[in-house]
């Protein structure tokens, strides 16, 4: 079914991606709201993966072991460095939202087991979501390829992109017909 466009035209389709709730989830706005696209928002992904792994598998590994006065403050160290790590491979407004959700710590008090679990997991869950959001927008813009590749097989006069509708391979593209 074809959504009436105010704008474009139709050799230029749009692709809409709805999400599980059926509303939008980009690609469809005014010229002025255009974000940029969280692909680019990452700029060392290599290296923003590797630490979001390490601090998952840090928090299954705190989870289940009860932690001492020194263990807590390495921990608190941790998370102080790996935030800042990953703020290196992060675009400005990344960095800013992941400042916003950050827990502080207090800089004199060694923060308790909750604390840093809290702490360590909401981290995780950032991340998470910043890695979903990394293949949504991937997938996105595979269908709009996919998309496009098929408009441009679309355009192409018959007999040159390939088999005709209903050619058979093995002949071809010719398709037998009665003999008489």
């Amino acid at each position: 079914m074809e959504m009436p466009r105010s704008e474009g035209s139709p050799e230029t389709p749009q692709i809409l991606v709805v999400g599980q709730d059926g509303m939008a989830l980009g690609g469809g706005g005014d010229e002025d709201s255009r974000e940029i696209p969280v692909t680019e928002m990452v700029e060392q992904p290599a290296k923003v993966m590797r630490i979001g792994s390490m601090i998952k598998q840090l928090l299954e590994e705190v989870r289940a072991a009860p932690l001492d006065e020194a263990s807590r403050a390495r921990l608190k160290e941790i998370h102080h460095s790996s935030v800042k790590e990953l703020e290196d491979g992060l675009a400005p407004e990344l960095v800013d939202e992941l400042e916003r959700l950050s827990l502080p710590f207090n800089e004199d008090v060694t923060p308790s087991d909750a604390e840093l679990r809290i702490a360590q997991a909401q981290l995780v869950g950032w991340l998470e979501g910043l890695f979903h959001g990394i293949q949504t927008t991937l997938f996105a813009q595979q269908m709009a390829a996919r998309a496009q590749l098929e408009q441009m097989r679309r355009a192409l006069p018959p007999g040159v992109g390939g088999l005709d509708e209903g050619g058979d391979p093995r002949t071809g593209g010719r398709s037998g017909g009665p003999y008489l």
